[in-house]
């Protein structure tokens, strides 16, 4: 429990119907009895003004109280539920601090919470993706591990890991005896169930990743291809200008949709080419510059010209690359996609929009989501990237095992899969990690 209290608007900024100031810590209850004018009975809404110093009111509404630890953050917590304008709202919480609150920072009525053991770390992390969820299937993903989805995973391959650890490090205390056949191919086969267990999770938390984070997707290729119009038709509006003039593009334009339910970031760019034109030239910098950071590049050329060999040496043998075989009603009937040159092909129209939906389905598809089921779960790269550092541990323990290098070696590197592990749910943290994950959190979560 920590001595100080904390006080902050916990709803959006802008005016509303309704605004709620939160207040946590120790003085909470005080502050509630101030403010109110009377003394809560915890957990039941009170309709109630909201009282100034002077006794005048600042405005008037619902006051509940939670008594710790049954709340949010394990400690007292008292809510003012009033009118949503910003000025009322920045009254009561000057009130609160006048009272003895201090301004909460970004995140820490979450970080209380998990601090106080209410949430795991995954589960304070899903509550400001759930916030910032774009899609109906992101949120779903994002409850999903709220409720302790991805946690459940993650407690369920350290529990593995513990009993695998605990065999082998039973082993120790008899250095002078061999591990048995019987025992030795025991602990292959649970360490090999692990990895594998431990690969799903990967898998899983990598598609979780992509429908939090979303597909960026980078729009590219000669001038006039047919570049612009294809952002048009992905986004169902007129998005960029489109002209028979070549070069009409300069500037990156960036536009959001959502493919069922994926989060796709839409970026079309100059035409490539060479140019002594001033502006041009920064426009196709910026292009080229986008490519580096694209998920997916939609290369575009113009079916009645043709791809050149010029422009086919310069795309390099890249799974992010797609080629987009644009203007296809002025020549052939548009062909299903196909593998050219060693790219995925997809013919496309933009002007009929023939094609449109075979590109949607490729472009989800590369995405990794498909079959996603009602385990799946919100990801973070920081979670990916502590499976990854878990998994390549248990290799390590693997090739330890089966080279005969020691009990003693196997159990350091299973150690160290677990740390990682740790990392993921906040079993094992550092106060720099809970800074860094906490301070994107709104002010008031």
């Amino acid at each position: 429990m920590t001595a100080d209290t904390i006080a902050a608007i916990a709803t959006a900024p802008g005016v509303g119907g309704v605004g709620v100031v939160r207040v946590s810590g120790p003085a909470a209850r005080a502050i509630a009895h101030a403010v109110t004018g009377r003394a809560l009975r915890p957990r039941l809404a009170s309709f109630c003004g909201f009282l100034a110093r002077t006794g005048q009111p600042i405005d008037e509404g619902i006051a509940l109280f939670f008594p710790g630890p049954r709340s949010f953050t394990g400690e007292d917590v008292l809510e003012l539920q009033g009118h949503g304008g910003p000025v009322v709202l920045d009254l009561l919480v000057s009130r609160c601090l006048e009272l003895g609150a201090r301004p909460a920072r970004p995140g820490e009525f979450s970080e209380r919470a998990f601090l106080n053991g209410k949430l795991d770390l995954t589960q304070a992390e899903a509550i400001a993706d759930l916030v910032e969820s774009t899609t109906s299937l992101s949120a779903r993903l994002a409850i999903r591990s709220l409720q302790g989805a991805f946690s459940t995973r993650i407690r369920t391959l350290v529990d593995d890991l513990v009993r695998l650890r605990t065999g082998i490090e039973a082993t120790l205390d008899f250095p002078e005896e061999d591990i048995d056949d019987h025992l030795s191919h025991d602990l292959r086969e649970r360490l090999n169930a692990l990895i594998a267990a431990t690969d799903q999770v990967l898998f899983e938390a990598h598609q979780g990743e992509r429908i939090r984070d979303g597909l960026r997707v980078v729009i590219a290729g000669r001038p006039n291809s047919g570049k612009s119009s294809l952002l048009n038709v992905l986004v169902q509006q007129d998005a960029a200008i489109v002209t028979p003039v070549a070069g009409t593009t300069r500037d990156l334009l960036r536009y959001d949709m959502e493919i069922e339910g994926l989060p796709v970031t839409v970026i079309d760019t100059a035409g490539i080419r060479e140019t002594h034109e001033l502006v041009e030239q920064e426009g196709v910098r910026r292009a080229r510059e986008q490519l580096g950071k694209a998920d997916q590049i939609l290369w575009v050329y113009d079916a009645s010209l043709g791809l050149d060999s010029e422009e086919l040496g310069g795309l390099h043998q890249d799974a992010r690359v797609t080629l987009i075989r644009n203007k296809s009603d002025l020549v052939t009937p548009t062909p299903a996609p196909q593998n050219t040159h060693g790219f995925t092909e997809i013919s496309i129209s933009a002007l009929t929009g023939a094609g449109i939906d075979d590109l949607r389905r490729h472009l989800r598809a590369t995405a990794g989501v498909e079959g996603l089921g009602e385990g799946s779960f919100v990801a973070r790269r920081r979670h990916l990237d502590a499976l990854r550092r878990g998994l390549a541990a248990l290799h390590s323990s693997k090739v330890s095992f089966d080279t005969g290098l020691g009990p003693e070696v196997v159990a350091l590197e299973l150690r160290d899969a677990q740390q990682a592990f740790g990392e993921i749910t906040g079993a094992v943290t550092s106060d720099d990690l809970l800074g860094e994950i906490f301070s994107t959190f709104c002010i008031g979560k």
